[in-house]
């Protein structure tokens, strides 16, 4: 399939999307859904944590409505979620308090982290934020990461693979390349593997949406995604595991 996006990253709202607002500047096309939302932790997460890979005072960046943060917490670890949003950071603290989790939540721009102290944690978890940033801006981000964290601090980052089928967003795909060039200065690469990030779509949503992701330049055939159990789209990303210099 073609791939001729009809914007850039830097034309995304992520605000909006969780105020189910139109995402991208210019387009009036909402989607309703929070695609990465699925109402409970990434499957991917649960593994890492039940495997004893996530310790100590964990960071959660780009924690969006903070389920993953949630989960970490209610298995007794420490955990602080960052993100940008304003309205998914109200909306996980809601929910912090009404499962009674103990959660900081904070606004930060990821590329600073200005609000974080230096040398604080000792893992940290990027369920796909990195591939929403440009590259200038994963370089940044790469900076203040190891800033924030220990020495010897691990980093687990998923982000979409380009080497992805089915399910292509194609502004947000990155190379194994791109993260070795622009994490490696900062951080030793142990590990860049493909795995199977589980989204809110489903294959109906998706020729559902089909007018509203063909107005912004993206096709997906709903016939070649693949889905979990319950039906929900699997997209395809890297993990990448790294040890903070």
């Amino acid at each position: 399939m073609p791939e001729k996006p009809t914007f850039a990253l830097e034309d995304v709202d992520f605000e909006a999307t969780y105020q189910g607002k139109p995402p991208v500047k210019g387009k009036e096309t909402s989607f309703g859904v929070t695609p990465w939302d699925i109402g409970e932790p990434q499957p991917l997460v649960v593994e890492l944590e039940r495997s004893g890979q996530l310790k100590g005072e964990i960071l959660d960046a780009g924690c969006g409505l903070g389920e993953n943060a949630l989960f970490l917490a209610g298995k007794g670890h420490r955990v602080t979620g960052i993100d940008a949003a304003q309205t998914a950071l109200d909306k996980a603290r809601r929910l912090a308090e009404e499962r009674d989790a103990s959660v900081e939540f904070v606004r930060s721009d990821a590329t600073t982290l200005t609000e974080l102290d230096d040398e604080r944690f000792t893992s940290v978890l990027d369920s796909t934020l990195y591939h929403c940033l440009t590259e200038d801006k994963q370089r940044d981000y790469a900076a203040a990461l190891h800033r924030v964290t220990k020495p010897g601090a691990q980093l687990h980052l998923f982000c979409f693979a380009d080497t992805a089928t089915g399910f292509r967003l194609p502004q947000f795909l990155v190379s194994r390349q791109n993260l070795r060039t622009n994490l490696g200065p900062h951080w030793d690469i142990h590990d860049i593997r493909p795995a199977q990030y589980t989204t809110s779509l489903t294959r109906e949503t998706i020729v559902a949406m089909d007018a509203r992701f063909a107005d912004i330049g993206i096709s997906i055939n709903p016939d070649e995604v693949e889905v979990d159990e319950q039906g929900r789209v699997q997209a395809t990303v890297w993990h990448l595991h790294a040890t903070r210099r």
